[in-house]
């Protein structure tokens, strides 16, 4: 008998070990509530799992599910309020394993639609006094002759186990998200300094200039034709400002790293933060010019964020290729796919319009080849400098 106690705690310790490790690389704070969730319920062996992270409202921020099927969840509506159990595991990040929650004083019924459950065990997610969210479990699989079996201490040490390591995945991420957001603004702020120092003046004399001419249009038309003159010479020398500012905003990591290991840190990444596998090559790519070489990375980009955001692909593949004097860009997945001929008719959908705009406006030509359930093919063809 104690044999096969530690045979199965063997066994859950190996699962929790590969739930840790599958928390581990996601950077997105939704990918690591989801990947929590349906760890703790397959180490569990689990019908239904579910994680939320509070607000300060008393409700939920978000609220993760695994168990219950789209259909199901819509059906059940509004997220569920900070209430009985719940509350006791926010409020006071208590563990709670109970044989049957329905006959728990504090039950307050399901909503409509909502599957029923039996068996229950929750823990907190917690990092030092701070709660990041209740994960909780109901309905273990095993046979249930006499209602007797159900979540036991063994299953909660294995739980405690991976919410602890889930504080800190969940924590990394939000600072990662956090980070991310401070070099955004930082990046937005520098360009507003950049607009301000470099337009400022050339606007201000533009505004004088203008007024000059509304004097003199009536009295001096030759001096006023003179003024309108010099307010087109401003106009476009701010013209000029501002397009150095935005060229201004190319990545840095092209400048010092150049397109192919910019791509390949950029894929390295979202290979380590998603499910999917993503995965680079390049064959004989040469130096571009600076516009083709930004054209290619943008492109490459969003081929990048259909894939593993609306086509929920598993395998997404990115090739770079010497093409004459130029580069081909091919970002291929096996994801959903879509109609590229109802897309046309629609007009804008998945970046496919920016795309084409960024291939046409280096002088390179952008195809999509996709049909539903087939996945998606992008390709970019830039000539060189």
């Amino acid at each position: 008998m104690t044999k096969g106690r530690g045979a199965g705690a063997g066994a859950g310790l190996a699962n929790v070990s590969g739930a840790l490790l599958a928390m581990s690389r996601h950077l997105e704070v939704r990918d690591v509530l989801k990947t929590i969730v349906v760890s703790a319920r397959e180490v569990l062996d689990a019908e239904y799992a579910a994680l939320g992270v509070p607000d300060d409202h008393g409700g939920f921020a978000q609220f993760v599910v695994d168990g219950v099927s789209e259909e199901q969840w819509k059906a059940i509506g509004p997220l569920p309020r900070q209430h009985g159990i719940l509350a006791a595991m926010l409020h006071d990040a208590t563990p709670q394993r109970l044989a049957d929650v329905r006959l728990d004083p504090r039950f307050e019924g399901w909503p409509d639609a909502h599957p029923e459950m039996s068996d229950f065990i929750g823990l907190p997610i917690a990092d030092g006094d701070e709660v990041l969210g209740a994960l909780f479990l109901a309905n273990k699989r095993c046979p249930k002759p006499s209602g007797s079996c159900g979540f036991t201490s063994e299953d909660e040490e294995l739980l405690a186990i991976l919410a602890q390591h889930a504080a800190i995945a969940l924590t990394n991420a939000r600072l990662y998200e956090r980070s991310r957001e401070l070099t955004i603004a930082g990046e937005r702020a520098r360009l507003a300094h950049e607009l301000h120092d470099a337009v400022s003046q050339k606007l201000f004399s533009l505004r004088l200039t203008a007024q000059a001419a509304a004097a003199l249009v009536d009295r001096d038309p030759a001096r006023a034709k003179g003024e309108l003159q010099q307010i087109a010479a401003l106009a476009a020398e701010a013209a000029d400002e501002l397009r150095s500012a935005v060229v201004e905003l190319r990545p840095a990591a092209l400048d010092e790293d150049g397109l192919v290991a910019t791509l390949r840190t950029q894929i390295r990444v979202l290979d380590r933060a998603h499910t999917a596998r993503v995965t680079f090559a390049a064959r004989g790519v040469r130096a571009l010019p600076a516009a083709q070489e930004e054209a290619l990375l943008r492109v490459a980009q969003e081929g990048l964020h259909n894939a593993l955001r609306h086509a929920n692909a598993d395998r997404v593949e990115v090739t770079l290729a010497r093409h004459g004097q130029g580069a081909l860009l091919r970002v291929t997945d096996d994801g959903a796919g879509f109609d590229p001929s109802a897309v046309r008719q629609a007009g804008r959908h998945l970046g496919l319009v920016s795309m084409r705009d960024r291939a046409g406006g280096v002088g390179g030509r952008l195809t999509v080849e996709s049909a539903p359930g087939k996945g998606t093919v992008i390709e970019m063809e830039v000539p060189g400098g």
